[in-house]
């Protein structure tokens, strides 16, 4: 174990959040407010009264008691954090000290939003800042608390002392003093003793403590204090010692109960010095309490023992527990025993100590109460685990434990723990497990790892285990096996050095264990004194009292009551004036009549007995009218609030119930009628009107934080600020934790991990891999080659399509199933009911969809990063995880679904090399498959362990900030409870806000459906302030459900609170009017489960149901059930089918589908009625099990009982309270169907089936009776039978007469009997026009104006045309051809109602610019005049070069300049004798095909271009004689054997072969004239020997042969050797090898130099690079270009072609820029044209081609060629603009014809335009200057200045300024006398400088030019 000694160095995390607190001796402003009026608990635990808690001494061990208040977990009630507790928020929270204005504070606040610590700049997790490192910033003052503040605290609640203490910074620096006066240490023990004395803050009180335990205070001032007693003179000091004495002794318990290990040896030193103090004291007078005495003696006695423990070395961490001494009758006290099993519990099958619940009599004592009822709620949920461990324990060795069924448990394998996952509710961990064996379970409806169910984890049989329980359930998880489980505290210690690769055992239990821990929990806590009503609910005493607070006089107010509640739900107050006056309840002669009430008798008494007992029991049966009772209690109770609300502090009534749903009803029914505050702890509301009153939405609203004491604020903001910096750190090692099991790792995150010697030969590659050199080169992962994934691996085989088909076709069938699925009515799944009821909202995770995409994305981004190989379907899909560069090959997708398959199954291994193993290999590659991965485990797991390392310090503070947080929100939540007039909560709730339950002390509290929630829970539930309990249920109806069948009939488990106390004659009313069922229905249950149950007058008034001859039938079948296999459940497809047909009938009746209810006895049942309701019959109808019924009613029930077998197994169909429910829950009709046969076995069933026949509502058919016609009758026994009423009436036709005068087509019917909703469907025949044409739709139909067509004349046009009846002539467009002649002569082509076509569509022949003639649309010819392209389709025609003709037309040849590439398949031989199969071009690229190289190994499965691997095995060539050193791929050093082989062939004749070959499979008898058939020539010769050749298995003579082979000839070419017969290639023969390698060695060398070597390639590559930046022009001309050839150069898996490519497009790019760049020298009219010639080339250059063939060079060069000279001429003519006359004019014009033409510049036009430019250079100089350039450079020359001297005037005329080459004087051209000069070294304005003359970029006399003079100079000085 780690040490878990205070780290001093931890530093702040944030230390510029401030949080102001008061001054020293200054009281914070609630403080002031309360000091001079304390409240009125404030003196229960104020300074003047130091008292211990009367616990203190009722054990033999005290820190137990102190213990009560921490929870008891596990073994050990303390096995938390405490390890940390003391130093994990140490330190400051930078909480200023003194005044500071409002300004200072937010700019601090500012400055510390503004300097949060830079993040960390490597993004994989490699290094993380470390919790000791602290930030580079100045330490804030901490807050010092003083005296006076320190003195406020003791006026203040004990919960606000520790939370104040606990968040404030100043507490550590208090405690760290090594002096301070008595006084101020007086008080600090004291301050201190009332923090620690908080129940609630638990959390809070062990952070106090870990700063306590390690401070000065402890270890130097306490122990000063006390030795310093004892020479105190002054008698009144003296006096008050015994007081601090005690508080410190009480300290001391609590630190030796928390830290055991770490605290005793200061705690051991201190309690030795207290003896002689107490002795000194009680020698001069002053009076020691036995109390105190007793007290140190205990405290003493446990540090002795824990003083042993430590000299054995069993006491080394805080988690220890103590051994308890067992009582006398050696019984474990209840109060110490630990909630989760224990070891022995789980490997000793010994039966626990239990007692069974008292349901006869009275308990002996409410200790005995207490414990039965612990042990027994605590056995419930342990033995259905210990059991199935047991059993599986004994069940390992069993092969098929996989497919084995337990009874109590359900198992899990190979689960894993992969991450640690924030939530509100602290460190919760994401966990994996295999869903093979769970692949038939139905997650939607599962019982499988519901919320809060325990499961237990082993790794090794059990000898250790974890304990967990689920803390959210998603389906889409659960499907893939993922589950989130939040850990006990016992457990979260050892998580510490759990990896992800641990797989884990993960057993199940069914119950809802969070629910079992809080009450069990509670009931340790309760003191038996706290128990309320102990003389009725102990002793059994049936003598029930009135309420304590009516002994103070009250009187109530029925005036509400009998008022109709306000519509409007205003609150009714007790008006003056009312009639009505308060009256004295006890008095039952003063109430009002029932009448008035609206009561019935035994409602009215129920009122009576319930506001006047303390202890109300109220039996509800069916439809009685409990919950209108329970809200006329609520009502009473909430409009005479002063009589009950009788001290100060107000109490709200504490409404308990055991669903969601009753809670719910219950709280709106109180809404309803009394506008009230109301508080709802429960599962998520389905009601509107409630959930504004949820903690959630209450603790949201602004006025609630903005009313909450100072303290909470202030501890909210510092534990989120703490909250928020553990969780970023800690979700982004989360996320790389998860992202290790999602695929393979690349090998540089691992390094770290990789011995130095392993990384060398990892990287290295294998030995003698001639291949290596060039994968090294490529964008591939070693990591995936070494472990047998790289690319060549995906290749091996190629997989068939079928198996990706039949998955496509599975998907394609599910989504099917999905849309079915939709269209289906909806059910509750019963998962997510059970699940309703187990979660409390506030526990609900809600993370918004969004954030779970973000982490999902955030997931994806590190695993592109971390990963290799991603086992998920984002990403790349190859191997490598690398996009795959252009050419590369495609893999298929079947063989990644392998790979990947393959790559899950590896990472889910449990084994790993050892660190010893891996030490003593040198060449990993040398590895085999299995042991590669076995040693990349070891990796993986170092650096998981190292990545859980870095995370763990965050994993301890987020989850101690989040518990604090925790106990912060209750206090919240008590905030808000204490305000609320009525708080409602589920009995889970309830048990789960126990403690504030305690401190909220409500008076009254309701509980209803009380007899179905477990007795421990109502106590629970109950606080000792509680006066007045109304129990209100029903026994006789559902009971609370027990997990194990055992305890719930022997021990009597299954009897609620309100069963037994009916059962020991505890008063109680029962409502004795049912409200709900019609007579025939009620009749069932009485006298059979109630013996009285009478009927109210309003159930004789229901009408009779429609279309059936009884209003209640149970109709009888032997049809069996089905079991279904996963989930324990039945279901029974005949009565689904039956039950379903009735519903449907029954809504044929016109009855709404929410007037009827189908109840099913099992779940199984639901889901196969589901499948039978589409949505659009049944939308509406409910469909529920009977159990999540009760309390519901409908007008019609329908009822499934399922269980039918030979067996006579009804299951709990015997059970009568569910028999109770079942049959109670129909008011109008009821209709059952079921095995009657076999349920009469049961007593009950019996009972209620003799009365069924008495009365004729029993049978095998049901009785159909038609509304329409009475006397018709239909027996239904089955679903079929009801197609006898196909429209729910009878079989006779309907016959009614309809509005339009037809008969109704459909069978009888009773709905829509007017038949307005009735559709008729015969023709319509009605006259629609004056012409007396019939309507031709169907009846039903709307008649629209008629469309027979008749002869009319238009009008406009005077033709004849077939109008349709209806339309007017005048709206008919004529159809005729329109006569009119357009202007081009052709005809229009529109109809004659149309307007005239605006572009004729006549086809014409038209000559294009090309000079080819094409047809065209006549209205486009305008178009080739106005210069618009036109594209022109005609062939090209021309033969490339390659001898094919063009496959281009002429436009897309760009009339000749540009050819396509040529399409004609290659068919060359290439060097590995297959044949080209791409298109011509001018170079084959390198074979595509899979290899066909072998060995006698293996097979090398590259493609046939690329270079094959050498096989490195040994050769097999040896025979008797001689064998063959040498490796396979080297020649072999051998000669060859002509011994003749001695071995017979199949057919017994001996074998015409050689020694140590393959016997070829000819004989020379069997086959004698193959084998001698003439071909070298000595074939027919006796001794002739044969060799076969494998690759074509002909065979030769070994002569003949052996010559052909080893002969040279004269080949040139490089290839294989061919079977002289058919021409196959030879690459497979061991006697022919050491030829073939040399062949095979050749060709090698030749792929290289076609590939390139990897140095060429680098080498190249930067040459090119080096060359493209110096290419400056191409970078500002064509941007896009240069950048895109960049990138390309950047790649890393460039090929030798690749380069090739990329240097012609530098070279034509540039050519290209350079032209571009040119244009500004041409006119501006010429620039477009040319520019429009140049963006042709440069489209044509960016097409994608992988090379440019000989053709496509010719071409572009002849383009770049041609405008070149046509830019250049164009140049000239622009410098001689306005001097080309005559001839000259002339030749200018015929070069530019022939540089314009669009067709190819051939090499006669190069040459003739070469020839006229020669001609051309002297009368168009290129400078413009009108002289030619060799004159210019000679005058240049000649004056001899350097650059910047020639300038010219306004008119281009040039002249030279000499000196230093500024302008001094003014002066006139003297071409054109314009000024020309300046003066003082500045130019003229109209002047510029001439740089045509000597390129010069600035003036000689300038800033620039003496600049660069004055750079030149120091460039030369230095």
């Amino acid at each position: 174990m780690e040490d878990r000694r205070p780290c001093p160095e931890v530093g702040p995390r944030n230390p510029h959040i401030n949080h102001r607190g008061p001054m020293d001796g200054e009281l914070p402003p609630r403080a002031r407010n309360q000091a001079n009026n304390p409240p009125a608990n404030a003196l229960r635990g104020g300074a003047s009264q130091p008292r211990r808690h009367p616990r203190a001494n009722s054990h033999p061990f005290p820190h137990r008691q102190r213990e009560e208040r921490f929870g008891a977990m596990g073994g050990n009630p303390h096995q938390g954090r405490r390890n940390q507790e003391g130093h994990a928020n140490d330190e400051p929270r930078g909480q200023r000290h003194g005044q500071e204005n409002d300004t200072r504070r937010r700019n601090g606040n500012q400055e510390g939003r503004n300097r949060r610590p830079p993040p960390r700049s490597d993004e994989n997790f490699q290094q993380w800042r470390t919790p000791h490192q602290k930030p580079a910033e100045q330490p804030q003052q901490v807050k010092k608390l003083g005296y006076k503040f320190l003195e406020s605290l003791l006026q203040k609640d004990s919960s606000e002392v520790v939370i104040t203490l606990a968040t404030c910074s100043g507490l550590q620096e208090l405690l760290s003093h090594s002096f301070m006066k008595s006084d101020f240490l007086e008080l600090i023990c004291q301050v201190l003793w009332k923090a620690c004395s908080s129940k609630m803050d638990r959390h809070s009180v062990l952070h106090i403590l870990g700063i306590l335990k390690n401070s000065k205070f402890l270890k130097v001032c306490l122990p000063a204090y006390v030795v310093g007693m004892i020479t105190e003179p002054l008698p009144e000091v003296r006096n008050q010692y015994p007081k601090h004495i005690s508080n410190i002794i009480s300290l001391l318990q609590d630190l030796v109960s928390v830290f055991p290990a770490s605290s005793v040896q200061e705690t051991s030193m201190l309690i030795s010095l207290l003896p002689a103090s107490l002795n000194a004291l009680r020698a001069s007078g002053v009076n020691i309490e036995e109390e105190t005495e007793k007290n140190l003696e205990k405290v003493q006695t446990i540090i002795e023992h824990l003083q042993e423990k430590r000299r054995e070395g069993t006491l080394k961490v805080d988690t220890y527990t103590l051994v308890q001494p067992k009582a006398e009758d050696h019984v474990e006290s209840y109060r110490t025993m630990p909630i989760y099993p224990t070891y022995n519990e789980v490997h000793l099958d010994e039966k626990p100590f239990l007692r069974p619940n008292i349901i006869s009599g009275k308990y002996e004592s409410t200790a005995v109460y207490l414990d039965t009822h612990f042990r027994l709620l605590r056995e419930d949920f342990v033995r259905p685990l210990r059991e199935g461990i047991l059993e599986l324990l004994q069940s390992f060795e069993d092969q098929g434990l996989r497919k084995r069924k337990f009874d109590d448990i359900r198992i899990y394998f190979d689960t894993r723990i992969i991450t640690p996952v924030c939530s509100s509710t602290g460190i919760v961990y994401k966990v994996q497990f295999d869903t093979k064996p769970l692949k038939f379970v139905r997650w939607q409806n599962s019982k499988r790892l519901l919320y809060g169910s325990l499961v237990c984890m082993s790794k090794d049989n059990f000898e250790t285990f974890l304990f967990a329980t689920v803390s959210n359930r998603e389906q889409e998880d659960l499907c893939r096996g993922i589950v989130q489980l939040s850990f006990n505290e016992q457990s979260q210690q050892l998580l510490a050095d759990v990896q992800p690769s641990d797989s884990f055992l993960m057993v199940e239990t069914t119950a809802y264990f969070e629910a079992y821990r809080h009450v069990l929990e509670g009931l340790q806590e309760v003191q038996e004194e706290d128990v309320p009503f102990q003389r009725n609910i102990v002793e059994c005493d049936s003598d029930v009292r009135e309420p304590r607070y009516l002994l103070m006089g009250g009187r109530y107010d029925f005036t509400p009551l009998i008022k109709n509640p306000s519509a409007t739900g205003e609150p009714l107050r007790n008006d003056e004036g009312l009639r009505h006056p308060r009256v004295n309840v006890l008095d039952p002669c003063q109430w009002p009549s029932k009448e008035a009430l609206r009561l019935d008798d035994s409602q009215m008494e129920a009122l009576r007995f319930a506001l006047t007992r303390e202890l109300a029991i109220i039996q509800g049966p069916p439809g009685t009218g409990k919950t209108y009772v329970g809200l006329k209690i609520v009502q009473a109770l909430l409009t005479n609030e002063p009589v009950w609300q009788i001290s100060i502090q107000k109490f709200p009534i504490l409404v308990v119930c055991y669903t969601n749903h009753a809670l719910d009803q219950f709280l709106e029914g109180i809404y309803k009628c009394q506008k009230t505050s109301i508080v709802r702890v429960g599962g998520r509301s389905n009601s509107e009107i409630l959930k504004q009153f949820t903690l959630r939405e209450l603790r949201n609203k602004r006025e609630f934080r903005r009313n909450l004491p100072l303290h909470l604020r202030r501890a909210y903001m510092s534990i989120m600020t703490q909250m928020k910096e553990s969780e970023q750190e800690l979700h982004e090692g989360a996320q790389t934790l998860e992202c290790t099991m999602r695929g393979v790792l690349q090998e540089q995150h691992l390094e770290k991990f990789i011995s130095p010697q392993h990384w060398k030969s990892l990287m290295n590659g294998p030995n003698q891999d001639s291949e290596w050199v060039c994968f090294r080169g490529r964008k591939h992962s070693v990591m995936l080659e070494f472990l047998g994934l790289g690319v060549g691996s995906f290749t091996q085989s190629v997989a068939p399509a079928v198996p990706e088909n039949t998955a496509q076709a599975e998907r394609e069938e599910e989504e099917e199933e999905g849309e079915e699925d939709g269209s289906l009515i909806e059910i509750a799944e019963e998962a997510d009911l059970i699940q309703a009821d187990r979660m409390i909202e506030e526990e609900e995770l809600a993370r918004p969809r969004r954030r779970r995409k973000e982490e999902n994305g955030a997931i994806q981004e590190l695993a592109e990063v971390l990963l290799a190989m991603r086992l998920d379907n984002h990403g790349p899909g190859t191997a490598a995880g690398q996009e795959q560069a252009t050419g590369e090959w495609e893999t298929q997708r079947s063989q990644k679904k392998r790979m990947k398959k393959k790559v899950k199954v590896e990472l889910r291994k449990l084994n790993t090399m050892t660190e010893a193993e891996a030490n003593k290999i040198q060449d990993v590659w040398q590895l085999d498959l299995n042991s590669r991965w076995q040693l990349y485990r070891l990796w993986l797991q170092m650096y998981q362990a190292d990545t859980r390392r870095k995370i763990l310090n965050y994993e301890r503070q987020y989850r101690t900030s989040a518990e604090r947080m925790a106990e912060l929100r209750l206090q919240e939540d008590l905030h808000i409870l204490k305000d609320a007039q009525i708080v409602g909560m589920t009995t889970t709730g309830a048990a789960k806000y126990r403690q504030i339950l305690q401190k909220v002390e409500p008076r009254i509290v309701i509980v209803e459906e009380a007899a179905e929630v477990l007795e421990a829970h109502t106590i629970a539930t109950l606080s000792k302030a509680c006066q007045h309990l109304i129990l209100i249920g029903d026994h006789q109806q559902l009971r609370p459900s027990a997990n194990v069948y055992d305890l719930a009939k022997n021990f009597n488990l299954e009897v609620s609170l309100f069963e037994r106390l009916v059962k020991v004659n505890i008063p109680f009313v029962r409502l004795n009017y049912q409200h709900r069922m019609r007579p025939e229905i009620a009749r069932l249950l009485t006298p059979h489960i109630y013996q009285d149950l009478e009927n109210h007058p309003s159930v004789l008034k229901y009408e009779k149901i429609k279309g059936v001859s009884s209003n209640l039938f149970f109709v009888e079948h032997t049809f069996p059930e089905q079991e279904i296999q996963e989930g324990r459940s039945h279901q029974n497809q005949h009565e689904a089918r039956f039950v379903v047909e009735l519903c449907k009938y029954f809504l044929c009746q016109e009855y709404l589908p929410s007037q009827i209810t189908i109840l099913t006895t099992y779940t199984g049942q639901l889901f196969c009625l589901r499948k039978l309701m589409p949505a659009k019959t049944f939308a509406g109808v409910k469909v529920h099990v009977v159990d999540k019924y009760q309390g519901e009613e409908n007008d019609i029930i329908l009822l499934s009982l399922v269980r039918s077998n030979q067996e006579g197994k009804v299951g709990f169909l015997q059970i009568s309270n569910r028999i109770c429910v079942a049959l109670s829950r129909a008011k109008k009709g009821m209709y059952c169907i079921g095995n009657m046969q076999m349920l009469a076995k049961v007593p009950l069933w019996s009972k209620i089936i003799h009365t069924l026949r008495e009365n004729d509502q029993i049978g095998c058919a049901l009785r159909l009776c038609c509304q329409n016609h009475p006397d018709t009758h239909t027996l239904v026994s089955k679903a079929s039978d009801f197609q006898k009423v196909p429209e729910g009436g009878c079989s006779l036709p309907c016959e009614f007469r309809l509005g339009c005068g037809h008969v109704c087509t459909r069978a009888c019917h009773p709905y829509d009997s007017s038949h307005k909703e009735f559709q008729c469907m015969k023709p319509c025949q009605k006259v629609i026009c004056q012409d007396g044409h019939r309507c031709p739709l169907v009846c039903f139909q709307e008649c629209q104006p008629c469309q027979v067509k008749v002869p009319k004349t238009i009008l406009r046009c005077g033709h004849k045309q077939m109008v349709p009846c209806s339309v007017p002539e005048s709206d008919f467009c004529c159809q005729e051809p329109c006569p009119k002649v357009l202007k081009c002569g052709h005809t229009c082509s529109h109809p004659c109602g149309e307007d005239c076509v605006w572009l004729c569509s006549e086809m014409v022949t038209v000559k294009l610019k090309c000079g080819h003639r094409q047809q065209m649309k006549c209205g486009n010819v305008e178009d080739l005049k106005h210069g618009l392209p036109v594209q022109c389709t005609t062939k090209c025609g021309s033969i490339l070069d390659c001898g094919h003709p063009c496959p281009g037309s002429c436009h897309s040849c760009f009339e000749g300049r540009f050819h396509e590439r040529c399409q004609q398949p290659c068919k060359r031989l290439l060097i590995c004798s297959h044949k080209c199969q791409e298109p011509c071009t001018g170079e084959c690229p390198p074979c595509q095909r899979i290899c066909q190289n072998r060995c006698v190994h293996s097979q090398c499965k590259k493609k046939c271009g690329e270079l094959c691997t050498p096989c490195m095995e040994p050769c097999i060539w040896r025979c008797r004689h001689y064998q063959c050193t040498r490796l396979c791929s080297e020649p072999c050093d051998r000669p060859p054997c002509y011994v003749p082989c001695t071995k017979l062939l199949a057919c017994g004749h001996p074998c015409i072969g050689l020694c140590g070959e393959p016997c070829p499979k000819k004989c020379r008898v069997c086959h004698q004239e193959e084998v001698t058939q003439i071909f070298f020539g000595s074939e027919d010769e006796p001794d002739a020997r044969f060799v076969q050749l494998e690759d074509c298995s002909h065979i030769f003579e070994v002569q003949a042969l052996d010559r052909y082979m080893n002969e040279q000839g004269d080949e040139v070419a490089i290839r294989l050797k061919v079977c002289p017969i058919c021409q196959v290639p030879i690459r497979k023969n061991l006697r022919y090898g050491t030829s073939l390698k040399q062949r095979l060695e050749e060709i090698e060398v030749v792929k290289e130099k076609i590939l390139g070597s990897a140095g060429e390639i680098a080498v190249s590559q930067e040459r090119l690079t080096a060359l493209l930046e110096g290419k400056n022009l191409l970078c500002q001309e064509l941007p896009e270009d240069f950048l895109k050839l960049e990138e390309k150069l950047a790649q890393k898996n460039l090929s030798v072609k690749d380069l090739g490519l990329v240097e012609n497009y530098i070279s034509f790019y540039d050519h290209l820029a350079g032209l571009y760049d040119s244009l500004k020298k041409v006119h501006v009219l010429e620039q477009e044209k040319v520019r429009t010639r140049l963006d042709q080339v440069h489209e044509w250059l960016a097409k994608k081609r992988l090379s440019f063939s000989s053709q496509e060079l010719d071409d572009l060069q002849s383009e770049i060629q041609r405008l070149r000279y046509l830019v250049n001429l164009l140049t000239r003519c622009k410098m001689a603009e306005g001097k080309v006359r005559g001839s000259v004019a002339e030749e200018i014009s015929t070069v530019r014809n022939i540089l314009e033409r669009t067709c190819k510049f051939t090499q006669k036009d190069a040459e003739l335009v070469q020839r006229k430019m020669e001609a051309l250079k002297a009368a168009l100089p290129c400078s413009g200057l009108g002289i030619s350039e060799e004159e210019r450079v000679q005058i240049v020359k000649a004056m001899g200045y350097r650059r910047g001297h020639w300038f010219k005037c306004p008119n281009g005329h040039i002249y030279v300024i000499g000196d230093c080459g500024g302008a001094m004087q003014r002066a006139k051209c003297p071409e054109c006398q314009e000024v020309i000069g300046g003066e003082n070294h500045t130019l003229e304005r109209s002047n510029r400088l001439a740089s045509e003359m000597d390129g010069a970029q600035h003036p000689a006399w300038s800033d620039t030019a003496n600049n660069m003079m004055n750079y030149e100079e120091l460039q030369r000085m230095m």
